[in-house]
């Protein structure tokens, strides 16, 4: 079973704006809530997303049939 890349470029970008933010709020607050952040980083550094591949979502326009 191959993982392949179905979050596109704006929307890993938006995922990655987001992270940083909850990471950063996370911290000023000192709440472990800030772990939070880590699904939406991930899914921005990897590309990849479990829950739009449970959905059958795709964003990423290169990987499209």
């Amino acid at each position: 079973m191959s993982i392949t890349c179905n979050v596109g470029r704006m929307d890993r970008l938006l995922r990655l704006v987001l992270g940083l933010a909850i990471a950063a709020a996370g911290c000023y607050y000192r709440s472990w809530w800030g772990l939070v952040a880590l699904a939406p980083l991930h899914n921005a550094l990897f590309g990849h997303c479990y829950l739009y591949r449970w959905l059958g979502v795709n964003t990423n326009r290169s990987h499209k049939k």
